[in-house]
């Protein structure tokens, strides 16, 4: 009697081996985008720059020295000093910290509050549906920026420690930008509960909070990351207009927007630009790399919204 050994199939073996995640697939799709590669390794750039870079850095922000106040670029102080005689190098960095911070920070609070939301919404229906999009629609028929400008002078004249400001800037940028993301998030799911894996769900007899966080908002996760992507954008210059009309992040803690707030004198615009150039070019360098990165991620993510 003889046995037969069946040798695997080499050509199925090699098939199975390359089938990838849609994860993968997504980040090969993405790595072939150079303008969306060239706003990540900005990106990443930018945060190494800002939060390492002041731990190398010689000079000291807390130190003021009269002296040597609105010096020109040298080698010494590659960006020049402003008119206290500090390191304008070192505050770009510094202030990138506070402006990168509040934007992340920022953002996260919009998707917890926008995600769960909007699930909430396109879940349940019916009477929570309606109250969940009528607060959203009253938060998008206010003006954002004429209304941060409001709490940031009520702020002003509460006499908020500048420290404290800062966390009440995030607060508030998050607190109004979720109504955008919970209106994605909840036609998704509108789409997604009547799937067939949430068929099987119902026959298995999960609790509704299983099926929302570990089986809807999961696949709701590429919509959710280009949408949060693009929001550290708006945060960053939500909180730079804010600064800039010193209503937002005030000194002496440096943010690029109050940083630049010193181009509205016009001896300063005229004649020491290397004091808010280097603000300026920050806020213009992330937010253009951030849109780039979040253009590729939704090719990248959903390539039928490819344009």
């Amino acid at each position: 009697m003889s046995l037969e050994v069946t040798q695997p199939n080499a050509s199925a073996y090699k098939k199975t081996k390359n089938t990838s995640s849609p994860w993968k697939a997504a980040f090969r799709r993405l790595r072939k985008n150079n303008l969306a590669m060239a706003g990540l390794i900005i990106i990443i750039l930018m945060f190494a720059i800002c939060f390492i870079g002041p731990l190398l850095s010689p000079f000291d922000n807390s130190k003021i020295n009269i002296v040597q106040g609105n010096k020109a670029p040298t080698l010494t102080h590659i960006f020049g000093t402003d008119n206290l005689g500090r390191d304008v190098l070192l505050r770009t960095m510094l202030a990138g910290r506070i402006s990168l911070t509040v934007g992340i920070v920022a953002t996260l609070i919009t998707v917890i509050i926008g995600s769960a939301l909007g699930a909430l919404a396109g879940f349940y229906k019916g009477f929570i549906d309606t109250i969940i999009m009528r607060i959203a629609d009253i938060f998008l028929s206010i003006p954002s920026l004429p209304l941060l400008i409001i709490l940031g002078t009520l702020l002003s004249d509460m006499k908020v420690p500048p420290d404290q400001r800062i966390y009440i800037v995030m607060f508030l940028l998050g607190l109004l930008a979720w109504p955008g993301l919970a209106r994605l998030v909840r036609s998704q799911i509108l789409t997604l509960r009547e799937q067939e894996f949430m068929v099987a769900t119902e026959a298995l007899g999960l609790r509704d909070r299983r099926k929302i966080f570990r089986h809807l908002l999961p696949n709701t996760i590429p919509i959710i990351i280009v949408v949060a992507t693009l929001s550290v954008a708006g945060a960053i210059l939500a909180e730079s207009t804010l600064s800039f009309l010193g209503l937002g992040v005030v000194p002496p803690t440096p943010s690029w927007g109050n940083m630049v707030q010193v181009a509205q004198n016009f001896i300063e615009f005229q004649k020491r630009p290397w004091v808010w150039i280097p603000p300026g070019a920050s806020i213009f360098i992330t937010v253009v790399a951030i849109n780039l990165l979040g253009d590729g991620l939704r090719d990248a993510l959903d390539p039928k919204l490819k344009r």
